[in-house]
């Protein structure tokens, strides 16, 4: 292929994918929704005008690395903290529920294997790819509305980002019971030690942007600073803790969320995403998707892969809410925004593959979920919000 087809392949994606996020808000839906369904039909699923190939899977790596590292920069660090020990326990509860109604259903389908058999293992995976949130697109149908920086949308954040690690922390467990030569309490230790690293790192960058921020106040080499520095937490995070590298960004975030040019940085960072990592990103999960070699018995399957997968962060995170005192609106909200399911997951279902955990086959069942969990959460939300200003405004005002 033609080194400057790249070129073409940018231009249908961006062209596509921003006439079908603007079609999407004229239909009062989010931008992502059409954004995604444009990677569908330029993708091999339907036209084909596009293929996924390594440099826009990059580019798509380094759109969701932007979107992750804007949500911290947004984020209020009070109601972080404030939300902590709750989103924990909305995060254990969103691993727990899915990962055994996951396991549950494969069995279902295909028999119930005993423990340690291989069998029993792929079953188990098939639960282990359930546990993950994708808070990229949570995060970008928030910011769209306006609602990321408040107790739900930072409940919802935080939830997902713990998420993440409680389920890169069991796929390693898995890995690590199929392989002897993995050490899944290595995983654990590496985890503890990122957030160790970070709060060091953190503590002593976050006062050197404090001094360039004072002597170069609204300059451009502090939201360029500040992007190298959330690619070098990223990196850092993947490379030497074994960590997502969207949680380093995150983190970066965090981190200089309280400087006083935050709003700025992120202004900037939301240019770039907006007009061309972005699409990028959200069309990149149509493009991964193919329907060949799909059998009924796979689509029946797939069809109760994508059920048991919404339900089950729905139930386990949205009752785990309900019994941490939100109101049943807002529980609902909490269970719909980590039902999407992303680059996690797709990472979780290509180390499955790696080490003999996923048959192929089962992929197609992954990007199912992926896109029907992508499409569905924007609109969820959406409409759970919009209900809730609509009873705002039916309060009478000068009743007690």
């Amino acid at each position: 292929m033609e080194a400057y087809s790249v070129f073409k392949d940018l231009a249908i994606i961006i062209i596509v994918a921003k006439f079908f996020g603007l079609l999407a808000r004229k239909c009062k839906a989010p931008q992502v929704v059409g954004e995604i369904i444009a990677g569908l039909l330029i993708g091999p699923c339907i036209f084909g005008w596009v293929t996924q190939t390594t440099f826009l899977t990059e580019m798509a790596e380094i759109g969701v690395i932007l979107l992750m590292f804007s949500a911290g920069l947004e984020t209020d660090l009070k109601e972080l903290i404030k939300t902590g020990p709750i989103a924990l326990l909305i995060a254990c509860a969103g691993v727990l529920i899915p990962l055994v109604c996951g396991g549950a259903l494969y069995m279902a389908f295909y028999g119930v294997s005993p423990w340690g058999s291989e069998e029993f293992y792929k079953a188990v995976f098939m639960g282990t790819i359930l546990t993950a949130t994708s808070v990229s697109i949570t995060v970008e149908c928030l910011k769209e509305m306006g609602k990321l920086k408040g107790h739900v949308g930072t409940t919802i954040l935080s939830a997902a980002i713990i998420d993440d690690v409680i389920g890169i922390v069991v796929l390693t467990f898995v890995i690590g019971f199929k392989n002897p030569d993995s050490n899944p309490m290595k995983v654990v230790i590496s985890t503890i030690l990122f957030f160790i690293f970070a709060i060091v790192v953190g503590f002593i960058s976050y006062h050197i942007f404090q001094i360039i921020d004072e002597r170069y106040t609204h300059t451009r080499r502090i939201p360029i600073t500040g992007f190298a520095f959330c690619l070098a937490m990223a990196y850092v995070a993947e490379r030497y803790f074994g960590i997502a590298d969207i949680t380093g960004a995150y983190v970066a975030g965090i981190i200089l969320c309280s400087v006083k040019d935050a709003d700025y940085i992120a202004r900037k960072m939301d240019v770039n995403s907006y007009m061309l990592f972005g699409p990028i990103f959200f069309a990149s999960i149509g493009l991964k998707t193919s329907i060949d070699h799909v059998t009924k018995d796979l689509l029946l399957f797939s069809v109760a892969f994508v059920i048991v997968g919404l339900l089950g962060k729905i139930i386990g995170c949205g009752l785990m809410a309900k019994l941490c005192r939100f109101n049943g609106n807002d529980s609902l909200k909490i269970g719909i925004g980590m039902m999407t399911r992303g680059e996690v997951a797709l990472i979780v279902a290509q180390k499955g593959l790696s080490v003999g955990l996923l048959s192929p086959v089962y992929f197609t069942s992954v990007i199912l979920l992926i896109i029907v969990s992508s499409v569905l959460t924007p609109i969820g939300l959406k409409i759970l919000y919009g209900k809730s200003e609509q009873e705002l405004i039916s309060i009478d005002p000068y009743q007690g």
